[in-house]
């Protein structure tokens, strides 16, 4: 495969309806109109199964139920991206603290989980490929480190585990059979997770074509870390890496007069600096940049050239009110304390106002060694 350059935009219409406007060189633009001229290619979306209360409080952060990010689909396609389509199986967030099961599922046992993963992937599937959307990836799971559909599936139980994203890769083949498969988990700086979870997954998994990685330097070690760990699982898998997400923050200053949210409602990394004292390089423009340049050098010379690319994870979630990672029904949903505002506006490729970053740029003109 050819090396990837992607973006999430999972939250694209609710931040064009919470009034979003993005900018390239002073102009104002449509943002899928700059990702194009950026040279980015494919466009990661999320899927969540009903990310509604049973009151139909919708639980925010882009509300990526089928019909949300079908819309999404249909317009990227339109636009010229590829899609990879990505399987959360849960009503909202599922990530290594929290893989709840949809709530329709929510008394299922193994068996009926099992079919339920098959039908539900299967279904929508070919929603989308009836629907015309380029599907050119798709993930079977959000960042899988601790499992899914807990308890059942929940690590250290992988025949279970196994079991659900099997059933997911059945029925992504049945959908069409030349997609490729990735299982994603996070924390890519961490080798001995990636052996332990993929050891036990390649004993009883179906195949598939593409490991995914989540990196981000605030959590998940160093750079030199992540680029060991892709070596090691290259050559011990000999799968296609693909990070599926990344990003990197380009400011330390507050974003309060641009979220208007209250403090209760705010969550942001710009405010709390202990998570990036260990990072590399510096939380500015530069920063940023210059990060970016030495993760793409690093993953574009992975072993056996099997660093296939990366997406940079809502790049595009500038803040604009209304537009935050939860609402009340969702915290509830996930018994979450909160709160609920924009936590990712300092990691964006757009300033605060909606100006590209340069680091934009840098991933227009990268061009990987073949």
């Amino acid at each position: 495969m050819k090396f990837v350059k992607g973006m999430d935009l999972s939250t694209l219409l609710e931040l064009e309806r919470c009034g979003a406007k993005y900018y390239d060189n002073g102009e104002e633009r449509d943002l899928l109109a700059i990702m194009k001229s950026y040279d980015v290619d494919t466009i990661r979306i999320r899927l969540w199964n009903d990310p509604w209360s049973e009151t139909g409080e919708s639980y925010g952060a882009g509300e990526n139920d089928l019909k949300t990010s079908l819309e999404i689909a249909k317009r990227v396609t339109a636009a010229g991206f590829g899609v990879l389509l990505n399987f959360h199986y849960s009503d909202f967030w599922a990530d290594p603290g929290k893989q709840i099961k949809p709530k329709a599922w929510a008394d299922y046992g193994v068996k009926e989980l099992e079919q339920a993963v098959y039908d539900y992937t299967l279904e929508s599937m070919q929603t989308f490929l009836d629907a015309g959307v380029n599907i050119t990836m798709v993930q079977v799971g959000n960042e899988l480190s601790n499992g899914l559909l807990w308890p059942e599936g929940k690590v250290p139980n992988y025949d279970n585990i196994a079991t659900f994203v099997n059933a997911g890769i059945r029925a992504v083949r049945k959908a069409d059979a030349a997609i490729p498969v990735m299982i994603h988990l996070d924390n890519g700086g961490n080798n001995a997770l990636y052996r332990e979870w993929f050891d036990n997954f390649t004993k009883r998994g179906e195949d598939f074509e593409i490991i995914g990685l989540s990196y981000y330097p605030f959590w998940h070690g160093s750079l030199q870390m992540l680029n060991d760990n892709m070596n090691d699982i290259a050559e011990r898998y000999g799968k296609d890496l693909v990070i599926a997400e990344v990003s990197m923050g380009y400011t330390m200053e507050d974003y309060k007069n641009y979220e208007k949210l209250s403090d209760e409602e705010r969550k942001g990394y710009a405010t709390r600096p202990a998570l990036v004292e260990k990072i590399e390089y510096p939380m500015t423009k530069q920063g940023q940049y210059d990060f970016m340049e030495d993760f793409l050098n690093r993953i574009s010379h992975i072993k056996g050239g099997k660093g296939k690319g990366f997406f940079y994870w809502e790049p595009a979630w500038i803040p604009v009110p209304g537009s935050g990672w939860a609402t009340p029904a969702s915290l509830k949903y996930m018994n979450d304390p909160g709160p609920c505002g924009n936590e990712w506006a300092n990691q964006a490729l757009f300033d605060y106002d909606g100006n590209a970053l340069p680091t934009l740029a840098l991933i227009r003109d990268f061009k990987p060694e073949v």
